[in-house]
């Protein structure tokens, strides 16, 4: 079982930055995926990073690709996305997701362990 548990979102103007934090615990020998996913109101869940813990590969979906940046600290257990140039379309609840995939940005149904979320909204 893997526990996954997200921290840092907020509410920033549109321009401005956040940074979310997801912290990793329990038995992390079945994944080697760790992705955010966001979903607005009315609109499905998507994957907007991803980091592959082995090797790490790191995937971007195409609408933050050059804004936001995924990381993973392994001493601190964590994986965090760095969200700069925010624009209001970013707005969602942002998930922490982990997983075993084989490359690329992961589906929904891919992932098996997800944390609760947390809201980012972007304000013009």
């Amino acid at each position: 079982q893997v526990h996954l548990v997200e921290s840092g979102g907020g509410s920033v103007q549109t321009g401005g930055s956040l940074t979310l934090s997801c912290s990793v615990s329990g038995d992390t020998d079945n994944i080697n995926c760790i992705a955010w996913f966001r979903q607005a109101p009315g609109k499905e869940r998507e994957a907007v990073a991803t980091i592959y813990t082995g090797g790490g590969s790191i995937y971007y979906a195409d609408s933050v690709n050059g804004r936001f940046t995924i990381s993973e600290d392994k001493h601190e257990n964590a994986v965090s996305l760095q969200m700069n140039s925010l624009k209001p379309d970013d707005s969602a609840t942002y998930f922490c997701a982990a997983g075993l995939y084989a490359y690329g940005l992961p589906k929904e149904r891919g992932m098996d362990y997800w944390g609760e979320g947390t809201l980012v909204t972007v304000s013009s």
